[in-house]
C-alpha cells in the first residue's frame, strides 16, 4: 500500500525557517512528479512546489526564492526547505503524487494531476 508521511511542521516566527519531509513507501514505480501543496483555513488547496522524476522543479510565485524542494531517492524522501517564512505561509502542508488509485481530491498543477495525499503537517507562522 502506498503511503506518504509528512513531518517537520511546527510554529515559527516570521522570518524563520522550517524543513518539511515526506517519506514515501509502497511504490512499485517512481512517480513522474512529487509535490508539496498547502491549504489554509477557508481556502482551496494550492500547489507550492514540485519536482519531477528527472529533477525538474516548479514553484508557486508566492514562494519562489524562499522555498526549495529536493528529494533523496535512496531514502524515498521529499523535502521542502522553507526560509523567510511569512504569516501567509500558515497552512496545512501536504505532499502528493499522481497515482492510478487516488485517495483524495485531484488537483492539476504544473503539468501533472496530483491525487494521492499524505495526512499533512501543520505550519504556523506568527508575526
Amino acid at each position: 500500500q502506498v503511503q506518504l508521511v509528512e513531518s517537520g511542521g511546527g510554529s515559527v516566527q516570521a522570518g524563520g525557517s522550517l524543513r518539511l519531509s515526506c517519506t514515501t513507501s509502497g511504490y512499485t514505480y517512481r512517480p513522474p512528479s512529487v509535490g508539496w501543496f498547502r491549504q489554509a483555513p477557508g481556502k482551496e488547496r494550492e500547489g507550492v512546489a514540485a519536482i519531477t522524476s528527472d529533477g525538474r522543479t516548479s514553484y508557486a510565485d508566492s514562494v519562489k526564492g524562499r522555498f526549495t524542494i529536493s528529494k533523496d531517492n535512496a531514502k524515498n524522501t521529499l523535502y521542502l526547505q522553507m526560509n523567510s517564512l511569512k504569516p501567509e505561509d500558515t497552512a496545512m502542508y501536504y505532499c502528493a503524487t499522481p497515482a492510478f488509485l487516488p485517495n483524495g481530491v485531484s488537483i492539476w498543477w504544473k503539468g501533472y494531476t496530483y491525487n494521492y495525499w499524505g495526512q499533512g503537517t501543520q505550519v504556523t507562522v506568527s508575526s
